[in-house]
């Protein structure tokens, strides 16, 4: 488990020096990031939405970025410093493990990051423990079709292409459900479409506090 970890960082982290964009969904759009809002953004990248938002909550609000790379983390600072943003903060952090404390965000989005992660449920429980009452998540994310193979799995290729962590919907709810969140809304939802030798679904879903 832990050189397949390594395998997906490194695979990960060669990210930050290219053009190319892991996200699987519109979540900031659909997120309507308001000013004066606490915002986060799991999995922020080299931090597009991140900055976004700091110029949408204005000079009463902050926009936080978590990544599990300190590459990406990287380029998202420096890019902050070149425009010369005041009220966006980056974090290399894993986000089963978040370095907040509880009930401080308003909106919380991610963008094809909570399938890279090997224990979901705790994923969840962490964004409901920093998530305000009454604060909204929007996730888009991939979905497994059905239950994957063990081969694929196992492949560190798979997961980093946003794929091989794929879990079937029901499951995915489950783990949403078990945190403690009552509704989930699905704004959009692909149709079944081949990642590999398997079959996976885009959805980006709503869920409250």
């Amino acid at each position: 488990m832990q050189e397949l970890k390594e395998a997906i960082n490194i695979r990960y982290a060669s990210e930050a020096s290219c053009c190319s964009s892991l996200s699987c969904g519109g979540a900031y759009e659909l997120a309507k990031v308001k000013e004066g809002e606490i915002f986060l953004d799991l999995g922020s990248g080299r931090g597009q939405d991140v900055l976004k938002a700091a110029k949408d909550v204005g000079r009463n609000g902050i926009a936080y970025g978590v990544d599990f790379t300190k590459e990406m983390v990287n380029v998202a600072e420096n890019t902050r410093k070149k425009l010369k943003i005041e009220n966006a903060k980056f974090f290399e952090s894993e986000i089963e493990n978040l370095p907040f404390s509880e009930n401080v965000f308003d909106v919380i989005i991610s963008n094809c990051t909570i399938n890279h992660s090997k224990d979901k449920p705790k994923v969840f429980s962490e964004i409901y423990r920093v998530l305000k009452p009454k604060g909204r998540v929007i996730i888009s994310d991939v979905l497994a079709v059905e239950k994957l193979p063990e081969e694929v799995v196992n492949d560190p290729v798979a997961w980093a292409g946003c794929y091989g962590g794929a879990i079937p919907q029901e499951e995915y709810f489950e783990a949403i459900a078990k945190a403690g969140f009552l509704n989930i809304e699905i704004l959009e939802e692909s149709t079944p479409y081949k990642k590999g030798d398997v079959m996976v679904k885009s959805l980006t879903i709503k869920i409250q506090k």
